[in-house]
């Protein structure tokens, strides 16, 4: 119980505040207001506009791809992205069982169904070792792809996440991948400025996602960003999500099922600010990731941080409990004074709708949940 008050205590000292403390909150210190008020000052504030644009300018820059698309959200976007490197229905995509639900449900509105594969301990997110055991069982190389010979289905992709922006084994899942034809879709809704070996995640799958949802280290209420190397995976990305539409003067002609997904350029400037103040956001963050540690060590409980050859960009920032009860214990009495903690989500196996799903032993998956828990990330202001 004194770790615990101490770190109420330490919390409250970090973030100068006896109120309530929310786990990660927006912060508008640029030109929000300037580039909203522009914005209706023009009229184009629904899905065409110069902001629109100078978003996916950015994107492209800040992710070092060489095509962004704006979307309305990143649920959306891996929804889009799994269509565009070839997910069909009836299809399965391995991805993680330890996830935000939206992953799972990107998997299942292209009527596919998803594989859940263990995560490895230290990252959090899809363990390379566990996809490669996976597939040396259940794969089978066809002509036409890798396909899973328990179910006869075609593996037509692996999405993995990087959980609270730290970045997955992106070198080893990628050889994986390879050696069994399957395309990446990288799920980094949680890690925008985050890297592996150098590089920006989101650069190194077939297709990478971001998030701007209210919670994100950059935020326009809501968006999200689809990114490609790959410029044909890119225009066709714009194309789908611009309801398919022929380009034309003026007919409306559309040639193939796409979606209006999106991003109205009111909530694009709004993310062109905040995307200006990215670089300072993470620098903050990263500054409270090393006071976290410093006092954490002295309390004998690990903070997570960041793994060798990677930057995270300390979106949502964590610590792992003992065990359950230790983590029930910390979470009551951290809510009970307004410092706003939550548990790691549980398993997409336990939810109705993803019971029935493969997966495999979820070992540290099992373990992570029981232990791991979010404490207050967001950026400082004084």
């Amino acid at each position: 119980m004194d770790t615990i008050k101490n770190t109420i205590s330490f919390i409250k000292d970090t973030f100068n505040s006896n109120e309530f403390i929310p786990l990660h909150e927006p912060r508008f210190i640029g030109n929000e207001k300037k580039y909203l008020m522009n914005t209706i000052d023009t009229t184009f504030v629904s899905s065409v506009g110069a902001y629109v644009d100078s978003f996916e300018e950015m994107m492209q820059k800040i992710t070092q791809t060489n095509k962004a698309v704006a979307v309305v959200n990143g649920t959306a976007g891996i929804q889009v992205a799994l269509r565009l490197v070839g997910v069909k229905a009836n299809d399965e995509v391995i991805t993680q069982a330890l996830t935000f639900v939206a992953t799972a449900n990107a998997i299942a509105y292209n009527n596919a169904s998803p594989i859940f594969l263990d995560v490895d301990a230290d990252t959090m997110g899809l363990s390379p070792t566990a996809v490669s055991n996976f597939l040396e069982e259940f794969g089978e190389l066809r002509d036409d792809g890798c396909y899973n010979k328990k179910t006869g289905k075609r593996i037509a992709a692996c999405l993995p996440m990087h959980t609270f922006g730290f970045p997955v084994r992106l070198d080893e899942l990628i050889k994986v991948c390879e050696k069994w034809n399957i395309p990446i879709v990288e799920d980094a809704a949680e890690s925008l400025g985050s890297e592996y070996k150098g590089k920006p995640t989101g650069s190194f799958g077939d297709i990478g996602v971001f998030s701007f949802n209210g919670n994100k280290i950059v935020t326009c209420g809501g968006g999200g960003a689809i990114v490609s190397n790959k410029e044909v995976l890119g225009e066709k990305a714009k194309y789908l999500t611009t309801t398919a539409k022929k380009p034309h003067p003026y007919e409306y002609y559309h040639d193939e099922l796409g979606y209006n997904f999106r991003m109205p350029n009111l909530n694009a400037a709004l993310a062109c600010a905040q995307l200006e103040s990215l670089d300072a956001f993470l620098a903050n963050k990263r500054n409270l990731a090393k006071e976290y540690t410093n006092f954490f060590q002295k309390q004998n409980i690990q903070f997570r941080t960041e793994m060798t050859n990677t930057k995270a960009n300390y979106w949502l920032m964590c610590v792992e409990l003992e065990n359950k009860a230790e983590r029930d214990i910390f979470l009551k009495e951290t809510n009970a004074v307004k410092v706003m903690t939550r548990p790691i989500w549980q398993l997409m196996f336990r939810l109705p709708m993803y019971q029935e799903f493969q997966r495999d032993h979820q070992k540290n998956a099992l373990f992570l949940e029981e232990r791991i828990v979010n404490i207050p990330s967001s950026v400082r202001t004084s």
